[in-house]
């Protein structure tokens, strides 16, 4: 038994080796350019050890797109709107020093050779975001023109290319000004004055409490 733990250990140790080796080589290299071989030079491992864990270079890649809401979870609890706020400015203040979300924002742009209709990263975080543009639609936060899923939508493209931005012209360390911008833009469209009135904007919404 204790064998069998043991080796169960060490196999989620190698997988989450991989996730880490694969994210910084493809954040700094691209799809692309990141080869099978480097991803496992990186992690210290034989490429048998890549190929158990993982088929192809492009199943690693859509895993790592699928582990990002995972690690942007809001510090502090929060319901509808202001989740969907300080799920955002979360993830606007770990993208600079998270090797697996600065390998979703570079994968963005090469979704083309790995994606496939559930590998969608923009499709992902518009899911995330409607659920909790659907319950601020039910605690009448949002006008009523305003539909949740469109309102999802619209922000992860305007994160997309705020990220984007940010990357070339501060090496994303403004990120999170950016993401405040783009709801104090949106929200006199969308929100209820009430609502708008009650948000909490600030970048340290999106940091770990005590920083």
């Amino acid at each position: 038994m204790a064998g069998r733990v043991l080796k169960q250990e060490r196999a989620v140790r190698t997988r989450a080796a991989l996730v880490q080796a694969g994210a910084e080589a493809f954040a700094e290299w691209g799809f692309t350019r990141a080869s099978v071989a480097r991803i496992a030079e990186r992690a210290g491992l034989t490429l048998g050890a890549m190929y158990f864990h993982f088929a192809s270079k492009e199943e690693l890649a859509r895993e790592i797109v699928r582990n990002q809401p995972d690690r942007v979870v809001p510090a502090v609890d929060s319901e509808g709107l202001q989740r969907a706020v300080d799920t955002t400015l979360t993830w606007a203040c770990r993208l600079p020093d998270d090797p697996v979300l600065l390998a979703g924002a570079r994968l963005v742009m090469d979704q083309e050779y790995f994606a496939g209709p559930a590998g969608n990263s923009h499709q992902q975080w518009i899911d995330v975001l409607t659920a909790d543009l659907e319950e601020a639609a039910r605690r009448r936060e949002l006008r009523a023109h305003a539909d949740p899923r469109a309102v999802a939508r619209l922000l992860v493209y305007a994160c997309t290319g705020a990220q984007m931005h940010s990357g070339l012209e501060s090496g994303r360390r403004d990120l999170p000004r950016r993401i405040a911008e783009v709801w104090h833009t949106l929200l006199p469209a969308v929100a209820t004055p009430g609502a708008a009135r009650r948000l909490e904007l600030g970048e340290e919404r999106g940091r770990p409490v005590g920083t």
